[in-house]
């Protein structure tokens, strides 16, 4: 048998002699997930057949150990060949330990940061027998309104590409097979969130131009830190749908990429391409993802026939061939073996639950939730809140609401465990300070119910009050409070999948509600729990900070930040429009014919956002000198070092991200105003002055050009720029000849 340690040809060797033995039925089990519900008994019987005829290759939504145990022990013990199963679940951000959800993490702009929080996710899940976590999401999202923006990196190729192979060493170490690590899948590939008007689901329409230069990326960065699996999109890409795309998942993904992990589908994937209109029947649609690069179905949930099962019948009507099924089988199998399946294929239940307890898992979860979040506004120097304040209102329907703090698309987290905001505040001030609550008003539910409202998982704990008589006890509760901490946003069932907005206002009455406590007078913080931007009309608080989905030590992390034991650094990973009219709004946009307009495109207001990517404000400040280039003037082909100096003018210890973008004067084709191509959150003490430099290599200084159908780097000028966001900052000119 292979071990996780033997050599690439070992396991090959081994993987050619299953082979030989497998049936063609056998051959297509092992391309076939499928999905397991608890209490679904009927469905859970149909799986079991399955798995005991050696027609399951894998399974998700397990997420008990002995469970695993159990499945895994009929897989080898009870099918022909005994082939064991990969078992997959949506490890998004942690299992039991809730970290910030990645769009969070991307805000703290530090890559160690989410390789650490996906470490311990990983070693959490693989713990309980999973082998394969359906994460890191890596699509791009220029639209607010698309409520699965919350699970990847924002706006930006550049960040995005940086959080993309960060997420991936997370899970995966050093290696496939690494102990205490799972298979990094990356989804969705590719173009998914672009979809028309921000709706999940639906279709996108992407030039060349912008697949290659803004939605590739990060997924090659996950590859070439080794991703061993990428998910194929549900949606139609340019007329065809994805997991049908051969272009997409053969041309780019195999020939240009030299990808060699294996393709799953996102649920129902194969199947809905005959939904689609675009396969005739199910049969062809498993010939048509099949032959256009996908090794395994995610079958339909719910028992939904796999469309994979048909491929025996396909093979011998000639619509499949033989060396492409096994082909796909390989792919799966070497992955089984190189994550040692075949030596060690059972889980240590009683390993499993101590690892799951592990205290410090909770300290990186801390940790990240202080660094992700983003000071908005703090006119007057009203944070960091003083210790010695006599009393505090906390309002607002999820100050005191454990489900939201730990966030949408987790699902093994334990709420008891979850640090809410109210309990952060109460803990840090002791009882020498008066502490009320309110939930202010009730959490509206959806028009229409989220897919993960079922009966098969934890109900979402409901806020419903008089909300007249309870706004009306806020304001009192402020007038009588010495400051206000508003925590306001969406409940987690609002975002996420299947959870697309057409506005951007407050849920329900949370913006009646904080204009009543506006206008009491009370000095106010508004904390936003949300994955987007909101439009928060009329007067606006004093202080404001994105605290996110902050995760289980959440509240505890907000009350470090609100009375300054932790000084906030996060910046924004997304433009931040002023209402939805504007979207989409991207930093990285073209210079129009008319630039000295662009800030009247709307004559009745101005045009840009309202926060711009990369703000972020702090206890301290900064200053920006001497921006200098390693040479003015370099050749094709070269690189230059940017170098600047931070010093820290505040009185605190603080965190600033130094940020370096670039704009190409001309070319083959026009490029964005400005472009990231650096980044470095570094700590400074008081008066502290340090160098920061970054690399400008040529691979960022090229693109993919329309009018060359290919990457181009070309003689030019570039602006330079650095500072502490997208906009402003100092500016020098680099030079750009051709090869001598």
């Amino acid at each position: 048998m292979a071990s996780p340690q033997a050599t690439e040809t070992e396991i090959q060797t081994r993987v050619a002699d299953l082979m030989s033995w497998m049936t063609v039925e056998e051959k297509a089990g092992q391309l076939t997930q499928y999905f397991t519900f608890p209490g679904v008994t009927e469905e859970l019987e149909n799986v079991e057949t399955e798995v005991r005829a050696g027609r399951a290759g894998s399974l998700l939504f397990v997420s008990d150990a002995a469970e695993i145990d159990r499945l895994q022990h009929i897989a080898v013990e009870e099918s022909r060949l005994g082939i064991p199963l990969l078992f997959a679940y949506d490890v998004i951000h942690g299992f039991r330990t809730a970290m910030p959800v990645p769009l969070a993490l991307a805000a703290s702009w530090d890559p160690s940061l989410a390789e650490d929080c996906q470490a311990i996710a990983a070693k959490e899940a693989r713990s309980i027998g999973l082998h394969w976590a359906f994460a890191p999401m890596v699509d791009i999202a220029r639209d607010p309104r698309w409520g699965r923006m919350i699970e990847g990196a924002g706006e930006d190729p550049f960040l995005g590409s940086a959080m993309a192979a960060a997420q991936v060493r997370g899970f995966q170490g050093d290696r496939i097979g690494a102990p205490d690590r799972v298979i990094a899948g990356p989804k969705h590939f590719a173009g998914y969130g672009a979809s028309l008007g921000g709706r999940d689901y639906d279709e996108v329409d992407l030039s060349d131009s912008e697949l290659w230069n803004i939605h590739f990326p990060p997924f090659k960065a996950a590859i070439e830190a080794g991703a061993g699996n990428i998910m194929s999109a549900y949606m139609g890409l340019n007329g065809v749908p994805a997991s049908g795309n051969k272009w997409l998942l053969t041309d780019v993904l195999r020939a240009e990429w030299g990808f060699d992990g294996f393709v799953v589908t996102d649920a129902g994937a194969a199947a809905d391409l005959e939904t689609h209109h675009f396969a005739m029947d199910r049969p062809d649609a498993a010939v048509r993802a099949l032959n256009a690069g996908v090794d395994m179905e995610m079958a339909p949930p719910f028992g939904g026939d796999a469309a994979f099962r048909s491929l025996p019948d396909a093979l011998a009507s000639g619509r499949i061939t033989m060396d492409r099924l096994d082909e796909a089988v390989a792919r799966v199998l070497t992955m089984k073996f190189r994550m040692g399946l075949f030596d060690a294929p059972f889980v240590d239940v009683a390993a499993s639950e101590r690892t799951l307890a592990t205290a410090a898992h909770g300290d990186v979860a801390l940790r990240a939730a202080e660094r992700s979040a983003v000071l908005l506004r703090n006119e007057g120097g009203l944070l960091p809140l003083s210790r010695d304040i006599g009393s505090i209102a906390v309002i607002g329907p999820f100050a005191d609401a454990a489900r939201d703090t730990s966030g949408p698309w987790i699902f093994r987290q334990d709420d008891s465990e979850t640090v809410t905001v109210l309990a952060g505040i109460r803990a840090a001030v002791g009882n020498g300070t008066r502490v009320d609550h309110s939930v202010g008003v009730s959490v509206p539910k959806r028009l229409h119910p989220s897919i993960f409202e079922n009966p098969f998982l934890p109900p979402t704990p409901v806020i419903e009050v008089d909300d007249d008589a309870e706004i009306a006890r806020s304001v009192a509760l402020a007038q009588e409070a010495e400051v206000a901490v508003l925590v306001l946003g969406e409940a987690e069932v609002m975002i996420g999948e299947h959870a697309s907005r057409s506005t951007l206002d407050l849920p329900g009455r949370q913006q009646e509600l904080l204009d009543a406590v506006l206008a009491t007078g009370t000095p106010t913080v508004l904390l936003v729990m949300t994955g987007r931007p909101l439009d928060f009309k009329g007067a606006q608080p004093t202080a404001q900070m994105m605290i996110w989905y902050p995760g289980t030590r959440g509240g505890e992390a907000t009350a470090n930040l609100l009375f300054g034991d932790a000084v906030p650094g996060g910046k924004l990973p997304y433009n931040w429009p002023r209402n939805i009219g504007q979207i989409p709004l991207p930093y990285a946009h073209l210079r129009s014919f008319k630039p000295e307009e662009t800030e009247m495109r709307y004559w009745n207001e101005p045009n840009g956002p309202l926060y711009p990517f990369g703000f972020g404000l702090s206890y301290s400040s900064f200053d920006y000198a001497n921006l200098r280039l390693s040479s003015d003037c370099i050749a094709v082909g070269q690189s230059v070092e940017v170098s600047v100096d931070v010093t820290n003018t505040g009185v605190r210890a603080a965190e600033e991200v130094v940020q370096l973008y670039i704009h190409q004067r001309y070319g083959t084709a026009a490029r964005p105003v400005r472009e990231l191509k650096g980044f470095n959150r570094i700590a400074l003490a008081p008066g502290e002055t340090r160098s920061v430099t970054f690399p400008l290599t040529p691979d960022r200084l090229r693109y993919w050009s329309s009018a060359t159908r290919g990457w181009v780097q070309e003689p030019t000028t570039f602006d330079i720029f650095v500072g502490g966001s997208s906009q402003g900052g100092l500016a020098t000119v680099l030079k750009v000849d051709a090869l001598a």
